[in-house]
């Protein structure tokens, strides 16, 4: 199916929806899980809930499904679909685009500019819309793959300050989006604390993803300020949980 959206308009309709204060939800597709009737799946029900976006990658991958699963899914769908690297050899042209990670919440400077310099010319050559995004690892509880992958501490969930100010200069060195992550596997979604304290000093849009497995644990990100919320796991073995997610897009904050 033909993508409606050009390459420049998914940050702009990201930027724009949450200037109206209209709620977001992106779907994250971990190509080593893609099976066909698995994609296809997913693929009707995020049309039927129409979901904002797909994300497609992970911090570790082991297989080399990208492609295939990029493709399967614009064969069945309209929704834009944005990769989610977590490493240079991520980056597929068939994507719309990508989110350009820089892990501001670590002192890791391979992943703050260093995969990027080495990214950056297959980026360029694709065609793919560049979404800048500072991205932070926020303690969910237990280690993830994320943070074991990145050699970076995360964030405390206690400490709500220290996710703001980290977020706050991030926007200020020029990124559009702030990204905090629990990672996949979290026993606790990044608590609604820190979500407001990020969105209470930041005007980008502010994606959550991370241990969110109910339609409440998303509400609560909602409500808490955030535009974008990310699920993946929740909804693995039970694909029918997207349709009750997705309603909480409309609560009102």
């Amino acid at each position: 199916m033909q993508n409606s959206y050009t390459c420049t308009m998914i940050l702009n309709q990201i930027e724009l929806k949450s200037a109206n204060n209209q709620k977001q939800l992106a779907v994250l597709i971990d190509p080593d899980k893609g099976q066909p009737e698995h994609l296809a799946k997913i693929a009707a029900i995020a049309n039927e809930a129409k979901v904002d976006l797909f994300f497609i990658g992970g911090s570790l991958m082991v297989g080399d499904e990208m492609e295939k699963t990029i493709e399967t899914i614009k064969r069945l769908s309209d929704i834009p679909v944005v990769l989610f690297p977590g490493s240079p050899s991520q980056v597929c042209n068939k994507a719309d685009g990508i989110l350009l990670l820089s892990l501001i919440s670590g002192r890791n400077a391979d992943l703050l500019i260093g995969q990027q310099i080495i990214a950056a010319p297959a980026i360029k050559k694709s065609g793919l819309e560049v979404l800048p995004t500072g991205y932070m690892l926020i303690d969910g509880g237990r280690p993830t793959t994320a943070s074991y992958i990145s050699a970076t501490q995360p964030i405390p969930a206690n400490k709500p300050e220290i996710a703001a100010v980290t977020a706050m200069t991030g926007e200020m060195m020029g990124l559009k989006l702030m990204y905090a992550d629990a990672g996949s596997g979290a026993d606790h979604p990044v608590s609604a604390k820190t979500i407001a304290a990020i969105k209470k000093v930041t005007s980008c849009p502010l994606i959550i993803g991370g241990g969110m497995r109910s339609a409440k644990d998303v509400a609560n990100a909602y409500l808490a300020g955030a535009d974008i919320a990310v699920v993946g796991n929740a909804f693995e073995d039970h694909p029918d949980l997207l349709f009750e997610i997705a309603e909480t897009r409309y609560i009102k904050t």
